[in-house]
């Protein structure tokens, strides 16, 4: 209880505030060096935060835990079949795939045909129109701002309806407009739009949802011919599941099923999105390593510089400490003057710092909102804001040991007689 009112004693704090003013210019100076370095670690974290943000921001939207499958030239010779065969993946490799590998949480084919035609009205423009099944919704998410996704049933009942892309849906139909229930000219066929997609992230597979036509799988095969030829396979892992495990086992079943030899390593293209995610994941460990390293490197410089500046005041108050020790003055009560002063003037300038830093980040989030930037909303966690300065605690706490401890040592008749 006597430590814990020591520390609200209004005196004890009175001595430490004297003592920094008294030596104001020396201890600005020698502060600005922590102050320089918590603000600068907290500048670097929210650039390293925002960086994080806008990246991972840029593919929100994808399954981070897909793969995509396509078929590609033969480059090994097998079961007679010759060198460099061309194939094509089909609806069969589809089913055997989604029947055998337990671990898969969704599949779905994909086809996809760019530069079609397409006519609203007196309106004409050539995009990109792909035919898919539900699941694909969950591998790759789009906003849906009218309408509806399609289902099952216009899967079954092959119809022809079909989602629009935002920007589809500005030129051929326009702002403010009611989409849902007119009809469009796909390639000379009439569809029915049930819906309008807006693309959630600046990262897509197989072409931009903004200015893409989405139709059910059946009803593209069936209108342009395709017969049960897909192009893309995608699918995702279950919870808890690599994803290259699921990748493998798919691979084997397709390249089985084809006759393509299992030491073909470019017949059967795969696009790994996790192995994407987990590259960037640990790209921005690593980035935040190097913040800490260079911000905790800078603050313990500045702590050296807090030691050194109460290593020069314990020797100018060489005669006080003595005249305090001869009054009675224990070598504990010393010690923790010294401490205290060393521990109040880095948590000072830490705290500054960090304000200063915050501050700056908060100017430059709100200069940077809005828009589709890879540097979004830089900002540093509660967490590390605490972490920070229990640390700058510790530095301030060191600093000061060294001249505590020399402090401690000085004898009051010697200190007296010290001119």
């Amino acid at each position: 209880m006597r430590k814990i009112l020591f520390i609200f004693d209004t005196d004890w704090w009175q001595e430490i505030w004297a003592t920094i003013i008294k030596n104001k210019s020396r201890s600005v100076l020698t502060a600005f060096g922590v102050f320089w370095g918590m603000f600068m670690l907290v500048i670097m974290m929210g650039a390293g935060s925002a960086f994080e943000k806008g990246i991972m921001g840029g593919v929100e939207g994808l399954a981070t835990n897909s793969c995509y499958f396509f078929a590609d030239r033969t480059s090994v010779p097998y079961k007679g079949f010759r060198k460099g065969r061309y194939w094509d993946l089909k609806m069969e490799d589809y089913l055997a795939a989604k029947q055998q590998v337990k671990d898969i949480e969704y599949i779905s084919p994909v086809i996809c045909r760019w530069g079609i035609n397409i006519v609203k009205g007196e309106k004409t423009g050539n995009y990109a129109v792909s035919g898919s099944l539900p699941e694909y919704h969950n591998i790759m998410t789009t906003k849906i701002t009218q309408g509806r996704n399609i289902n099952e049933i216009d899967i079954l009942e092959k119809r022809k309806v079909c989602i629009i892309g935002k920007r589809i849906y500005e030129e051929m139909i326009g702002k403010e407009k009611n989409a849902v229930g007119q009809t469009i000219q796909v390639n000379g066929i009439y569809f029915q739009i049930i819906g309008v997609a807006e693309r959630i992230s600046n990262s897509y597979v197989m072409g931009d949802p903004n200015e893409m036509i989405m139709a059910p799988l059946p009803t593209i095969q069936q209108i342009f011919n395709m017969g049960n030829v897909i192009h893309v396979l995608a699918a995702t892992a279950k919870p808890n599941v690599e994803v290259s495990a699921v990748q493998q086992q798919i691979t084997d079943i397709i390249v089985k099923r084809n006759n393509i030899s299992p030491e073909d390593k470019t017949a059967l293209g795969c696009f790994n999105l996790a192995e994407h995610f987990n590259m960037w994941k640990y790209l921005f460990l690593g980035i935040s390593a190097l913040v800490w390293i260079v911000g905790l490197g800078t603050l313990f410089a500045g702590g050296i510089g807090i030691s050194n500046i109460m290593l020069v005041t314990v020797r100018e108050r060489t005669k006080e400490i003595g005249i305090r020790r001869a009054l009675g003055a224990t070598p504990r009560n010393i010690i923790i003057q010294i401490m205290s002063e060393s521990i109040v003037l880095t948590l000072m300038a830490g705290v500054a710092g960090l304000m200063f830093g915050v501050g700056i980040l908060q100017l430059v989030g709100a200069a940077l909102e809005g828009g589709d930037q890879f540097f979004k909303n830089p900002q540093i966690s509660f967490g590390i804001s605490i972490a920070a300065l229990f640390i700058l605690l510790i530095i301030g706490t060191i600093a000061g040991y060294m001249p505590a401890r020399r402090a401690m040592r000085i004898k009051p008749i010697e200190a007296i007689h010290e001119e």
